[in-house]
């Protein structure tokens, strides 16, 4: 993946008094919490356009698909074009924690054919650091998008193909540690994690101000848990949200990776999958 990954606020606040401003997309998302749209009403970047991580970015949930299978292309598209998104216009997404929901715009994206879509590195918290404003309620209407989306801009894979990685490449499992060992599983019908599988929680992608590790410091971090000695990563997580950040991270280390979508929600819906608890792979 050659294609920048982050855009800075200040290279944002410039494009945004441009002649040729990006789309700007809000994603506002966390998990057990559906309000997201109230929060973007009560203050977003301005022009930024909401987007619903439930209902625009994945399709309904599915124990064959997880709790956020990938959404179908042509509803994608239409939404892109409500969005305003068009060929040839940058495109920025952010969201309120760390770019962990957003990250699932930014891969969709970049999946479907969209090669110039970023992330805010370091997301709201970052531009309200900066002093920027924000503006509250709904922004004006966008102008329809024009996009055409064609899938196959990014790889990924099914249970099968994400247990071979396990055993023959490097699958990482980017959510919470406690979750990967099995102590807690709040969502998903097992506890546990996929035979084989290495945990590195997403969280630990970032500083504490919300931006991404420097790339050298990340690119140790995978190195770490085996991805210099890997021909192919795959990355999962509890329904394939945090695992785009993931892919992104990765990406800037310099490392390609294929997302399982249906992550462990689908994997552990499904009886004949095994599960491993505990702190090891295996």
């Amino acid at each position: 993946m050659t294609a920048r990954v982050t855009t800075t606020v200040a290279e944002l606040d410039t494009l945004l008094h441009s002649n040729a401003p990006p789309v700007l997309l809000d994603v506002r998302w966390a998990l057990g919490d559906p309000h997201g749209r109230v929060h973007y009403a009560a203050g977003h970047i301005p022009g930024a356009v909401y987007v619903d991580l439930d209902t625009e970015l994945a399709a309904p949930p599915s124990p064959t698909g997880g709790r956020h299978p990938l959404p179908d292309l042509a509803d994608l598209q239409a939404a892109a074009r409500r969005w305003g998104v068009r060929a040839g216009r940058p495109v920025v997404v952010y969201d309120d924690s760390g770019n962990a929901a957003s990250a699932r715009a930014w891969w969709l994206l970049r999946y479907a054919g969209v090669a110039d879509v970023t992330l805010l590195d370091g997301a709201l918290g970052a531009w309200r650091s900066a002093g920027q404003p924000l503006e509250s309620g709904a922004p004006a209407d966008q102008a329809p998008g024009d996009i055409v989306l064609r899938p196959g801009g990014l790889p990924v894979t099914d249970a099968d193909g994400a247990a071979e990685l396990a055993a023959a490449g490097l699958l990482l499992d980017a959510r919470a540690a406690e979750r990967y060992r099995g102590e807690v599983e709040p969502v998903d019908p097992r506890a546990g994690h996929i035979p084989g599988a290495v945990s590195a929680p997403t969280g630990e992608n970032l500083a504490a101000d919300g931006t991404f590790l420097p790339a050298e410091v990340l690119r140790k971090r995978f190195e770490s848990r085996g991805a210099a000695e890997a021909d192919h990563i795959g990355v999962y997580c509890g329904s394939g949200v945090t695992a785009a950040h993931q892919i992104a991270a990765l990406a800037l280390a310099g490392f390609d990776a294929t997302l399982f979508p249906g992550s462990w929600s689908s994997w552990s819906a499904d009886p004949a999958r095994p599960a491993v608890t505990g702190p090891l792979p295996s």
